[in-house]
């Protein structure tokens, strides 16, 4: 990524051949993979990019949260490249990465707006006010919506990864022939629950003959998906309603589903919201968002020392200054 913000190249190296047999993410595997193919990826990246790795400023890599043994190969190979090349070291929060996606393409879209992070391990809303700071609004209290699409389409039989093949079935579908529940919580929360729509699919199939799960699997994977999306865009919108912004970004691996991005767009026409929704290639887990991210913290100082470590766990705080008013100068970074 050039000081202007522009992507000049973007190398991902997809891991579903591996982990498909398994109908999930193996950790070990996944560590595995991260460590044959880094090295390979990031000379590739810059071979397309026409750059020398004497060229980098600066390495930003994920810190957390997500899975440990992958996180720790890569925060070992950012830290081993920034000590090569005496270069500054930023860490990046996984989520904040998810977040700075959203002004990759549109890097006039306004604050104060509210940002949703809806992804395979996060349903996270959050309010970005004018100075940057970010305010956590609701979160999940159980599965994410993306582990609720991966769920269900292993109880379906649809196979890893399991939100694109529910969002290709359903498109097949009749959502309104198959009624699953809405999960709001109570009145007026931002926070979200899908455990017990993905246990009333459950009870649903295990009810089925196998010629009913044949003829109705479109229609049932439908219903599910626009149970889902239901909640996402009233929540969604709801928070915006509540702290009166008239921006939208809808970020992460699911706001990649074609069904979501329709609903969220017919919404925010008809509200007179801006709305931002990176391609999908932004959307899923990728470099260039953690480049964004790390860009803006490498800007405002906040660099990280030689003693970073992988966090599986880590967390944005509730409210979390992300423009601080002094910046340290790059120099100072292992004070």
């Amino acid at each position: 990524m050039t000081g202007e913000g522009r992507i000049v190249s973007s190398v991902l190296c997809s891991q579903h051949d591996v982990h498909a047999r398994y109908g999930g993410v193996v950790p070990e595997l996944a560590a595995r993979r991260h460590i044959e193919t880094v090295d390979t990826i990031a000379t590739e990246a810059l071979r397309k990019a026409g750059v020398a790795w004497t060229n980098i400023q600066a390495v930003a890599v994920t810190n957390g949260p997500g899975l440990a043994g992958a996180l720790l190969v890569g925060v070992s190979f950012g830290k081993a490249l920034a000590y090569a090349l005496r270069i500054p070291l930023v860490a990046v929060n996984h989520l904040e990465g998810h977040i700075a996606s959203a002004w990759v393409e549109q890097p006039d879209f306004p604050t104060p707006c509210v940002v949703l992070i809806v992804s395979g391990g996060h349903t996270h809303l959050y309010l970005v006010q004018s100075d940057g700071t970010l305010q956590l609004l609701g979160k999940t209290l159980d599965d994410a919506a993306g582990e609720a699409f991966d769920k269900a389409a292993k109880i379906l039989g649809l196979g890893f990864p399991g939100g694109p093949a529910i969002d290709r079935l359903a498109q097949t579908g009749a959502a309104a022939a198959v009624k699953f529940p809405r999960p709001y919580l109570k009145p007026g929360s931002l926070d979200f629950s899908f455990s017990g729509l993905k246990t009333a699919l459950l009870y649903h199939w295990q009810d089925r003959s196998a010629q009913e799960r044949q003829d109705t699997v479109a229609d049932v994977a439908a219903g599910y998906q626009e149970a889902i999306v239901d909640v996402l865009v009233e929540k969604a919108f709801r928070a915006v309603r509540r702290h009166r912004v008239n921006a939208l970004a809808v970020v992460g691996g699911v706001s990649a589903n074609s069904r979501l991005r329709k609903r969220l767009a017919a919404r925010a026409t008809d509200a007179g919201i801006r709305l931002a929704l990176p391609s999908p290639a932004l959307c899923t887990d990728n470099a260039a968002m953690i480049a964004a991210a790390g860009q803006q913290a490498c800007r405002q100082g906040r660099l990280a020392a030689w003693e970073l470590e992988a966090s599986a766990d880590l967390s944005l705080p509730a409210i979390m200054e992300m423009s601080p008013p002094k910046l340290r100068q790059a120099g100072q970074r292992r004070a």
